[in-house]
C-alpha cells in the first residue's frame, strides 16, 4: 500500500470517527426536557444561539470531508498496478505419486453380504392394515 493511501486512510478513519462524536454530542428535539437536570447550561458556552449552530457545521464540514476523503480512496486504490498479484502464481509445484486404488469392478457374491433381520418396532405402532377403533359412544 503507498504512503499517501495509507495517509488518506488513516484520516479518513478519523473523520469517521469524529462524525460519530459530533452527532451524538448534538442535541435531539426532545432536550428541553433534559434541561431540567442541568443539561440547558452548557448550552450558552458557544455562545448564544447555542451549540446547535456549531456542531451542525462541525458536521457539515466532516461529512464533506468524508466524502472527498472517500473519493481519494477511491482514486488512489484505482491507480495501483492493473493485475492483483496472486500467493498461488508463486507457489511451488509438488508432484505426488497417486495412490494405488483398489479395483472395485468385480462384484461381491451374495454370501459376503451381511443378511438383514426383521427388527421388532420399538415403537410398538400399530401397523397400517389394521384399521383404527372407533371409540365406544353411549
Amino acid at each position: 500500500m503507498d504512503t499517501i493511501q495509507k495517509a488518506v486512510l488513516i484520516a479518513h478513519t478519523l473523520i469517521a470517527l469524529l462524525i460519530i462524536v459530533l452527532v451524538l454530542m448534538q442535541r435531539g428535539k426532545g432536550a428541553d426536557a433534559g434541561a431540567a437536570f442541568g443539561a440547558g447550561a452548557s448550552g450558552t458556552v458557544f455562545g448564544a444561539r447555542g451549540s446547535s449552530s456549531f456542531f451542525s457545521r462541525a458536521t457539515a464540514v466532516c461529512a464533506t470531508l468524508f466524502f472527498v476523503s472517500s473519493l481519494a480512496l477511491a482514486y488512489l486504490s484505482s491507480q495501483g498496478s492493473a493485475e492483483p498479484a496472486s500467493l498461488l502464481e508463486d507457489a511451488p509445484i509438488v508432484e505426488v505419486e497417486p495412490e494405488t486404488v483398489p479395483d472395485l469392478s468385480e462384484e461381491l457374491p451374495v454370501s459376503d453380504l451381511p443378511s438383514l433381520e426383521p427388527t421388532e418396532d420399538p415403537l410398538d405402532l400399530p401397523s397400517l392394515e389394521e384399521e383404527p377403533q372407533a371409540p365406544d359412544q353411549d
